[in-house]
């Protein structure tokens, strides 16, 4: 077994202190652009204006995760305390927020350049998961969305919450919907199902909804909320509803690649 006790704070410089979340955010966003410049996009007209497309991806990931986690999972509070809703800084972003965010983003701008948003979902769906990784880790560090208690030989006591011994669930969400995704997505992009735009979209939908469904039974549920529906997390409930939206745009790719 394994004691947690790392310091979310990465590198302090006098009062100014930059933590592990915001180096897991910037290293994700700047490898998945190397690479997507590099590896995943074949289409020069695309590869033009990729560079513009990220700084709408930043601003949808920021705007997205921060007001996701306002609204789906701590309403109560902001609604009472709205000027909180800028401290981003104090912590609170929601992944699927920051996934509605970036589809918005992705269609606002594919649209001004008269271009198909999935193009673009496509490639942010192939490098998304090296995100997740880097975030999921980040979370570990930080003994946060920590898992439910264990006596597996590789449960971890996270020191700063409590003397249990948990599920790492965050490690298990790094390695599932970080390393396995990827592996799969890239997988399915080398047989050459990113010819038409979507189906790689809808796969990351599926795999990544199937994946945090699974291992959220693993995990302490949001402490303000705790389980609602059929004894479901919120984030079990938004990610059935992205697994049917990736189904369905599956569905959709299927029908128009017969026709």
């Amino acid at each position: 077994m394994f004691i947690n006790n790392f310091d979310p704070v990465a590198i302090q410089f006098f009062s100014i202190e930059i933590r592990w979340y915001s180096l897991s955010y910037i290293g994700g966003i700047l490898l998945g652009w190397i690479l997507s410049k590099r590896i995943f996009i074949s289409d020069p007209k695309l590869k033009e204006k990729f560079d513009d497309f990220v700084t709408y991806l930043i601003i949808g990931i920021i705007l997205g995760g921060r007001l996701g986690y306002v609204l789906f999972y701590n309403l109560n509070y902001y609604s009472n305390n709205w000027l909180d809703i800028f401290k981003i800084w104090e912590g609170g972003m929601s992944f699927h927020g920051g996934l509605i965010g970036i589809i918005i983003a992705s269609i606002w701008f594919a649209k001004k350049n008269n271009q198909n948003p999935f193009s673009y979902l496509d490639v942010v769906s192939l490098v998304a998961p090296i995100g997740i990784f880097f975030g999921r880790i980040a979370n570990f560090i930080n003994s946060e969305l920590y898992g439910i208690e264990t006596n597996l030989p590789w449960g971890v006591k996270f020191v700063q919450i409590d003397n249990l011994y948990r599920h790492p669930s965050q490690l298990y969400e790094a390695f599932f919907e970080g390393i396995i995704l990827f592996i799969i997505l890239i997988n399915f992009r080398n047989k050459g199902f990113m010819r038409n735009p979507g189906f790689i979209s809808g796969l990351f939908l599926i795999f990544y909804s199937f994946f945090r469904f699974i291992i959220e039974f693993l995990r302490v549920p949001d402490e303000q909320l705790g389980y609602l529906f059929f004894n479901l997390t919120m984030g079990q409930i938004v990610s059935l509803i992205f697994l049917l939206i990736g189904i369905f745009i599956i569905i959709k790719y299927e029908n128009k690649k017969e026709s």
